[in-house]
């Protein structure tokens, strides 16, 4: 399967903002975003800066695509499937790519970056609803419960996990017990549950073209 492969700080650097895409680094001083802001490339200090509207549009599809961990063939899935249900084409989408397992994964705890999340649930770390599930892109429904495999709980990645993760860092869909290592589904997520800005009406635009 393709991924990307290269330096995530770089892609920070690119859309000019904090992607957190290497966990709790991203919060510390030795953030590469943190030291040096300009986009990357022999020229990116020097590079001018022309902002068209298709500029604008293309760079928030991007930022987002990266902030999830999508590449652009199954973004774009998610974006004609947000066309065909009820209600705003742009909020469908990210609730759309917020069920995903290992976006759930990674909101529960389970992992310290949507990267780590994703390899946990592709390593066949994960359950639901006592089946398991390695697929990153499953998507979880409203009911369902989220476990880590029986005989996978003592996996040194999530020796951190019990008994130290505040409830209030769960967002208030999902519901975790860091004993038991076992979380649910609670309701389906809303747009004021996505704790990044995006501007999901600029995706739009720019997939209406």
């Amino acid at each position: 399967m393709a991924r990307y492969t290269g330096s995530v700080c770089r892609l920070c650097r690119r859309e000019g903002a904090k992607l957190f895409l290497k966990g709790e680094r991203c919060y510390s001083s030795k953030c590469a975003f943190t030291h040096r802001i300009t986009p990357p490339g022999q020229h990116g200090a020097a590079r001018k800066k022309k902002v068209s509207e298709y500029s604008l549009q293309l760079r928030e599809k991007q930022k987002t695509k990266r902030v999830y961990g999508i590449l652009e063939k199954q973004f774009k899935r998610y974006y004609e499937k947000a066309e065909t249900m009820r209600g705003m084409t742009g909020e469908n989408m990210l609730m759309l790519i917020e069920r995903r397992l290992d976006n759930v994964a990674y909101r529960l705890g389970l992992g310290i970056s949507r990267a780590q999340a994703r390899q946990i649930v592709s390593h066949g770390l994960v359950c639901v609803n006592g089946v398991n599930v390695n697929i990153p892109s499953y998507l979880v429904k409203a009911g369902d419960e989220i476990t880590v495999k029986e005989n996978k709980k003592d996996k040194a990645v999530f020796a951190d996990i019990k008994g130290s993760r505040p409830s209030s860092s769960i967002p208030k869909w999902l519901e975790f017990d860091t004993e038991a290592l076992k979380g649910k589904v609670i309701a389906l997520p809303q747009r004021e549950d996505i704790d990044f800005t995006i501007a999901d009406h600029l995706i739009v635009e720019l997939y209406s073209r």
